[in-house]
């Protein structure tokens, strides 16, 4: 599989790594997941500090505008509940939410987007 080249700008992007510098950083994160498999040990983004900031900012970004939806309009149309049950579907599917937590992290996430 080829790696998707605008996902990962578009994650570095979020903590500021220019075009010129992606080679780098990237080569930063390759070491770090060698010195993991060197000792044994299997690498999370959380152990990167920047690459977790960015992923984070990456996820709070994409999802900031279904968040809001879902946090300020207590009867949403029916464009803003589509956005709504695709972000929910998602948590589902492809992170093995159950619906009830979904929505709960949809409100707690729109809770710090909203202080």
């Amino acid at each position: 599989m080829n790696p998707d080249e605008r996902l990962m700008r578009s994650i570095e992007e979020q903590i500021g790594i220019s075009e010129n510098a992606k080679r780098a950083f990237r080569e930063e994160i390759l070491i770090h997941i060698s010195a993991y498999a060197r000792k044994g040990k299997r690498f999370d983004y959380s152990t990167h500090d920047r690459l977790r900031e960015a992923i984070e900012k990456k996820l709070f970004a994409d999802l900031k505008d279904v968040v809001k939806i879902t946090t300020s309009n207590k009867t949403p149309d029916e464009h803003q509940l589509k956005k709504i049950n695709e972000v929910t579907k998602r948590l589902i599917e492809e992170h093995q939410y159950c619906p009830v937590c979904a929505n709960e992290l949809l409100r707690y996430v729109g809770s710090l987007l909203n202080r």
